[in-house]
């Protein structure tokens, strides 16, 4: 945010609550890509005699739910009542997922897909550094895709506000009769989304691009003004009450009808940035389905994202480190 902006720079302290919001009366529905993340650390001592490539004894595993699962953890997490609808295989990794998601209190509508194996990221960790990413993944079949929207279309009346998490896996082929169908029933539909065209996401609410991600639909920017004239142009093209940019060292930008908003980024260490859009879709669904305005479910979004990034790999943000002045001792004092 080098130039001059255009709107309004939203004072985020400004938004800091006196009273955190009843996100336990929040009721959340993820759906997508579902992953489980492995992490194996160890330590790092010697080259290989085989290659120029270093040796990782490993120490520790570590393993913790990814994509649209990690979604539904750090609502989860803020104390929303969460469920997830997606595919996972019929094998280890799969009943791993449905463990850890019972042990976070999570609702799991997950489909077992025989034919597939459960989309695995496994990172090596060398000395507090990413040494190696792996992939496992499989597309779901078309008999599990039309049994997860039949069931999603079931589930509609049971949540307030949807949350469709795309990775560009293969779960949300169906996305747009998803929206269509949540829009129908009035619920209020956040898409974190991928790929080089968004119409698929026509209808939603609020789509949370980061700037890689835009540029790809609408191309390069020199000047902020640029960016919001190519910025609004999509969100009107699309139908969408609000386009929310995530720029990383930059902070956030907020495009809706009536108001452009920007935010700073909160100043933090950044020890590492995966899973922080997880965060703050989480955190802004969360937020607005607790009846908070605009502004600061932003605020506090943005809060949560410079907190998340102080934390290794797919980690998660409390209600008690988002809102501290709830935190008393027994006499009273803070």
């Amino acid at each position: 945010m080098t130039d001059a902006l255009p709107g309004r720079l939203l004072q985020a302290d400004s938004y800091r609550q006196a009273e955190a919001p009843q996100l336990d009366r929040v009721r959340l529905l993820v759906v997508g890509d579902v992953m489980l993340d492995r992490y194996w650390f160890g330590d790092v001592s010697r080259i290989s005699p085989e290659a120029p490539v270093p040796v990782v004894r490993i120490e520790r595993r570590e393993e913790r739910l990814g994509g649209a699962a990690n979604v539904a953890r750090n609502a989860a997490a803020l104390g929303a009542h969460c469920g997830l609808l997606g595919v996972v295989g019929a094998d280890e990794a799969g009943d791993q997922v449905e463990r850890i998601l019972r042990d976070s209190s999570i609702h799991s509508y997950l489909k077992r897909d025989e034919a597939i194996s459960t989309i695995i990221k496994l990172r090596v960790i060398g000395r507090q550094q990413q040494m190696v990413r792996i992939d496992f993944e499989d597309a779901p079949t078309e008999t599990a895709l039309r049994d997860k929207l039949t069931r999603f279309k079931a589930l509609l009346p049971d949540y307030d506000v949807i949350v469709l998490s795309d990775y560009n896996k293969g779960s949300l082929v169906n996305v747009a009769e998803m929206i269509a169908a949540a829009r129908t029933a009035g619920k209020t539909v956040m898409v974190d989304p991928k790929g080089d065209d968004f119409t698929p996401y026509a209808g939603a609410t609020m789509l949370t691009p980061n700037k890689a991600e835009l540029k790809r639909i609408v191309g390069n920017w020199k000047t902020e003004a640029q960016l919001t004239a190519k910025a609004q142009d999509l969100r009107r093209e699309l139908g969408l009450q609000a386009l929310l940019l995530t720029r990383s060292e930059e902070g956030m930008s907020l495009y809706t009808e009536d108001d452009v908003l920007h935010v700073h980024a909160d100043a933090r260490e950044v020890f590492d940035v995966s899973g922080a859009g997880d965060t703050v879709i989480a955190t802004l669904a969360a937020m607005l389905g607790a009846g908070a305005s605009l502004p600061e479910a932003l605020a506090t979004a943005n809060r949560a994202g410079g907190i998340v990034v102080g934390k290794l790999g797919t980690a998660t943000v409390t209600r008690d480190e988002l809102f501290p002045q709830r935190r008393r001792s027994d006499d009273g004092s803070v």
